[in-house]
């Protein structure tokens, strides 16, 4: 028998998420959205009036399963073509750069720069926002992508790569809302204040979407890629409530790139 409170618990968990229900124009609109804000794929004009990317955030995996999409299709046509491991998985690692515009990896490198070289939090923040790289950033953005290619490299299957980056892609844009949500703006200009703020149900509803491709891992590697992502997720918080006191659209990025890291890493293993 449930006690009493915890029919009242599910009661108000099924009201929240009674509120995040969406018309069935306004589910197109919001990937639509996230698909231009995360991409560079040559898409009609949409218009998104009334929507803000706060609100649309649940679709980011969607965004993600594109380029994960891409990335597979560019390992497999190059496998076909006789192609060894390491270079179609460059070519692909490439392809999702070029899709992405390298929006993600601009944040990491942001955030390595100043969390690495600031010594006060505006300091950090300034230096976060300044368009040169540093020596921080330079070496962040060549581990990201040296183990990104070291992970890719291991599939001997085309399967198995697809399996991986549509995994990773997605499974690293669902915890952007949730950072959104549980974060505030560390500054009250810039990308993620002009965003706005994430509800709950948003977060939680782009979180579970982001999870259900890592069943492509397969049950046990699903599980290790959400220990992982969930320990990373606290581990990275922490780190920026102690650095800026917040979050800004470079910590957004530098997230998604460190939970890619994570996902492809567990995928080379579970895989592989």
């Amino acid at each position: 028998m449930i006690p009493k409170n915890g029919n009242r618990f599910w009661e108000e968990i099924r009201l929240k998420f009674q509120s995040f229900s969406r018309s069935p124009r306004q589910i197109p609109s919001d990937i639509a959205l996230c698909l231009v804000f995360f991409t560079r794929l040559p898409l009609p004009v949409f218009d998104f009036r009334g929507r803000s990317l706060a609100a649309a955030i649940w679709a980011a995996p969607f965004a993600g399963l594109v380029v994960g999409l891409i990335g597979a299709i560019v390992f497999a046509t190059a496998e076909r073509f006789g192609l060894a491991m390491g270079p179609a998985a460059a070519l692909a690692l490439v392809a999702t750069l070029f899709t992405t515009g390298c929006l993600h990896e601009d944040g990491l490198s942001d955030v390595a720069d100043g969390f690495g070289g600031g010594k006060s939090r505006g300091r950090k923040l300034d230096i976060m926002r300044d368009s040169r790289i540093g020596t921080y950033g330079a070496a962040a953005l060549a581990l990201s992508l040296l183990i990104r290619w070291s992970a890719l490299q291991e599939f001997t299957e085309p399967t198995q790569a697809l399996f991986a980056l549509v995994a990773a892609h997605a499974a690293s844009r669902g915890v952007l809302g949730v950072f959104m949500h549980l974060l505030p703006p560390a500054r009250s200009d810039g990308l993620s204040a002009d965003a706005g703020t994430v509800s709950f149900e948003t977060a939680i509803a782009g979180a579970v979407l982001g999870a259900i491709p890592l069943l492509l891992l397969g049950l046990g590697g699903a599980i290790v890629a959400l220990v992982m992502l969930g320990l990373l997720f606290a581990a990275f918080r922490a780190v920026c409530l102690n650095q800026i006191d917040g979050q800004t659209g470079d910590t957004i990025g530098a997230l998604q790139q460190l939970s890619e890291i994570a996902v492809l890493l567990v995928a080379s293993v579970a895989l592989s």
